[in-house]
């Protein structure tokens, strides 16, 4: 009992795990350059599919923007208030069903590699299970949501408006969170093509229902949050055909089961800390829009904070396209007791995330100058947020980095680690850091992007440190654990 405890505390904390073992076990001497063959072939293997998941990643990200667009022509109060429900519906629930089913990354990914092909179908019905559950807490949140926004001190206005988004908002949260489960389900096997054919013909349908219930049926800003959960559906109930009909999933999936109900307590031991590492992440940039508003120009710099996350969240679809890759072929290789492969794959992401950063940081100081203008005509809003580029794209960059390590966090199930890592990077020193350089130093918005920096830098730091020192063969061997 004792050794199975002491397996288990290992596993959650690797580090730990290599700082015990030393120099006994000689692969951590082992050089970062590896066969050339094989580098290239994993490359090759993560592009094949970070391409296709950074694609699904954009057109999910769009389709909530499009709904939000169509608002902005009915005027400046719904557009307002759709985009603070939408703002607050993130924070409260989609990032909370993002992270829920994050888990399945670690545990359909493993299943596959270890060919206990069964167990993809029993971990997502698991997942479905305990998904649609939380949405039922979620939908009495958003149904309050005027309410909350009043108590907080926003405009009386403002918030029956955006309690109103938010409510029709609702049917769209049990959608979104069955279709989380289908996307690790066939991601973890790399049955990609489907995920990028669904969601894009999701989103050519999304514009057209947008017109329809926005404009010819005149439901307004409701029709915009209803048609968030029509595009859901429509996108589950596609994936849910592949999956029941597909020749390729017959044996991942062999149809519902009661053994889908069981063990319930255990998904969710992986899933709050998927869910946690997530939304720590994302609240504490939240609070950057929140401190921006008690700054000496609070208009000036709620748009600046506004475009430069409205940026920074762009930008990321491309290093969590990377995560979402490397966390399945990480996965797949533990799974298949092959730990070579999977410290391999680690490499690999690290350096596809480094060039990416690099060229989109390029891209961004390059253009800043002119980036504002595709989301203001005010002159000072486009000058603020120029002289904040070159701050803003060190921010994405380390982003970039920590994004695709979290993803490797996922693929070894270390989800209790990354959660902590999060919680102490981001309010034990990033946000605290941005308190002190803008309101003691007066640093402005400078000084919330600095703060924030110092954080995703610690977490990247810490993420990277764990990641070359992880004891391989003990997290392949201890695969069955999970």
């Amino acid at each position: 009992m004792t050794r199975e405890r002491n397996s288990e505390f290992l596993l959650d904390y690797p580090l730990l795990s290599n700082i015990e073992k030393g120099s006994r076990n000689p692969e951590e001497h082992d050089k970062w350059c590896c066969d050339i063959a094989e580098a290239i072939e994993e490359l090759k293997k993560q592009l094949e599919l970070a391409g296709p998941l950074v694609l699904v990643s954009f057109l999910q990200y769009f389709l909530q923007m499009i709904s939000i667009m169509f608002v902005g022509h009915l005027g400046q109060l719904p557009l307002s208030s759709a985009t603070l429900a939408t703002s607050f519906a993130g924070v409260t629930g989609f990032s909370f069903m993002l992270g829920l089913g994050s888990a399945l990354e670690t545990l359909c990914g493993q299943a596959y590699g270890a060919k206990q092909y069964h167990m993809l179908g029993i971990h997502m019905q698991r997942g479905m299970l305990v998904l649609v559950a939380i949405g039922i807490p979620i939908s009495f949140i958003w149904a309050f949501a005027g309410h909350i926004f009043a108590f907080c001190g926003q405009d009386l206005e403002l918030s029956i408006h955006a309690g109103l988004y938010a409510r029709w908002l609702i049917p769209s949260i049990f959608p979104y969170g069955l279709l989380q489960c289908q996307l690790r389900f066939l991601q973890t096997q790399s049955r990609v093509k489907p995920l990028v054919i669904s969601t894009g013909f999701t989103s050519l349908i999304h514009v057209f229902l947008c017109w329809a219930l926005v404009f010819k049926l005149g439901m307004g800003n409701k029709g915009a949050a209803l048609c968030n959960a029509i595009s859901y559906w429509i996108n589950v109930l596609l994936l849910a055909l592949y999956i029941w009909f597909a020749s390729s999933c017959t044996e991942t999936w062999t149809g519902f089961s009661n053994e889908g109900g069981r063990n319930l307590p255990s998904f969710l031991s992986l899933a709050i800390p998927s869910a946690l590492m997530v939304c720590l992440e994302q609240w504490s940039y939240e609070f950057l829009v929140l401190m921006s508003g008690l700054l000496p120009n609070p208009k000036l710099e709620t748009s600046m904070m506004a475009i430069s996350l409205s940026t920074s969240s762009l930008v990321f679809r491309i290093p969590f396209g990377f995560g979402s890759a490397v966390s399945t072929r990480v996965a797949n290789e533990l799974g298949a007791g092959r730990p070579k492969a999977a410290k391999l794959a680690t490499r690999i992401v690290l350096l596809l995330a480094v060039v990416e950063g690099l060229v989109l940081s390029g891209i961004a100081v390059a253009a800043r100058n002119v980036w504002g203008y595709i989301y203001t005509d005010e002159d000072e809003v486009v000058k603020y947020l120029a002289a904040i580029m070159p701050v803003l794209a060190l921010s994405n960059f380390m982003d970039g980095i920590q994004g695709a390590l979290s993803g490797t966090v996922r693929g070894c199930g270390w989800q209790k680690l990354g959660a902590l890592v999060n919680l102490g990077a981001y309010y034990l020193v990033g946000l605290p850091c941005a308190v002190i350089l803008t309101f003691v130093f007066h640093f402005g918005g400078k000084g919330l992007w600095t703060g924030i920096i110092s954080g995703s830098g610690l977490q990247a730091l810490i993420l990277l440190l764990i990641t070359l020192c992880t004891n391989w063969e003990l997290q392949a061997s201890s695969k069955s654990n999970l």
